[in-house]
């Protein structure tokens, strides 16, 4: 427990006190820990979070974002009979009632009640977990639809246009800034021919096929608290980039990551591609919590949605590699781009098993 972490403590409105600190090592963007607190027989934790600047270039605007759209959920948890300080997250303020804490270092320090008896999982260990993973982001969408979207800063401006990240990518080709573009010009060649698949949701969305909504953007399965007792999905976390979007990205960033049958940086490529059984799953969870709400556009592309997100996401992996691994953590060499490549080999999957997955949705709709 060091010193800086006890201090951050001490400013916020936690109660008892403090026995231990331990971090937690998942996640490619914030440091995380959780703090344990005793008060007598009374026992709290909380997380804590450092955000990360680099990635969030201004922290009080995306807590400003979380703050409202927590505010919000707890309405509609409380209207529905639930539990609200479980079923999403209660914001800590800090001594003076803000939001977050900036420390010495101008580093800034968010702080939530931790949720007990519920669990996140980086892959699937019961399919069940990922229809209620479905139903859990489709009502988050769902619960969301009624908020005053202007009242939204874009913490990430442009976080899934992918025409833009097609062309960050390309940049980073041609700065090619620590001399790593020899090494993947098969990966650059990927890109180059699937471009315009990638922009394809950007393109329609331009065309008005689709409506904006309020959506969570990172829609990974680890982005949800599955309860430990009922195996449903009970909180959606990590609302950093909550913000004006396509429902199409939170399907598709969902399916990308749950249905595929590795973790999203194994490097073993012969593991990775779309698993259908997975697949089905979220997608009649998601669907059926949608139903009345969605348009038959957002229904009608959704496999789509989920090639689009697994290219988008392997040309960021890519770009950063290219760059020098500015932007996700890593923790070995050649980490982003086994990444990229992971990615590259589900989009190609997916691709191959387009059909299928068309048919899929189609059960549903």
């Amino acid at each position: 427990m060091t010193a800086k972490l006890k201090k951050i403590a001490s400013n916020f409105q936690f109660k008892g006190e403090l026995k231990r600190i331990v971090q937690n090592l998942t996640g490619n963007i914030n440091k995380t820990y959780r703090f344990y607190y005793e008060d007598g027989n009374d026992k709290y934790s909380y997380t804590v979070q450092a955000i990360n600047k680099y990635v969030f270039k201004q922290p009080e605007l995306v807590m400003k974002n979380i703050d409202a759209v927590t505010k919000h959920i707890k309405k509609k948890i409380e209207l529905a009979g639930g539990d609200p300080n479980r079923e999403t997250l209660t914001i800590i303020p800090t001594n003076d009632g803000k939001l977050f804490y900036i420390d010495e270092d101008g580093e800034y320090w968010r702080a939530y009640y931790f949720i007990d008896g519920a669990s996140t999982y980086d892959t699937v260990s019961d399919p069940s977990h990922l229809y209620h993973a479905g139903v859990g982001f489709g009502n988050f969408q769902k619960m969301l639809a009624d908020f005053p979207m202007d009242e939204l800063i874009e913490t990430i401006p442009d976080f899934h246009n992918t025409k833009k990240r097609m062309t960050t990518f390309f940049e980073s080709v041609e700065r090619d800034e620590v001399g790593r573009a020899k090494f993947v010009s098969d990966d650059i060649f990927f890109f180059e021919t699937y471009r315009d698949i990638a922009e394809s949701l950007v393109n329609m969305q331009n065309a008005k096929a689709f409506p904006l909504r309020v959506t969570h953007n990172d829609t990974k399965y680890n982005n949800i608290l599955i309860d430990n007792k009922t195996g449903k999905a009970l909180c959606v976390i990590d609302l950093d980039t909550v913000m004006p979007g396509l429902s199409l990205y939170d399907y598709g960033d969902a399916v990308r990551f749950a249905a595929s049958t590795a973790i999203e940086d194994e490097p073993d490529l012969s593991k990775v591609g779309v698993d259908l059984i997975l697949y089905e799953q979220f997608t009649h969870g998601f669907v059926s919590s949608c139903s009345g709400f969605l348009e038959k556009t957002e229904l009608k592309n959704m496999a789509l949605g989920g090639v689009v997100l697994t290219i988008e996401l392997a040309s960021r992996f890519m770009a950063d590699y290219l760059d020098g691994d500015k932007y996700f953590k890593v923790t070995r060499t050649d980490h982003n781009l086994q990444r990229a490549r992971n990615q590259i080999k589900l989009a190609q999957d997916m691709l191959n098993k387009y059909d299928k997955l068309c048919n899929i949705v189609e059960r549903y709709i």
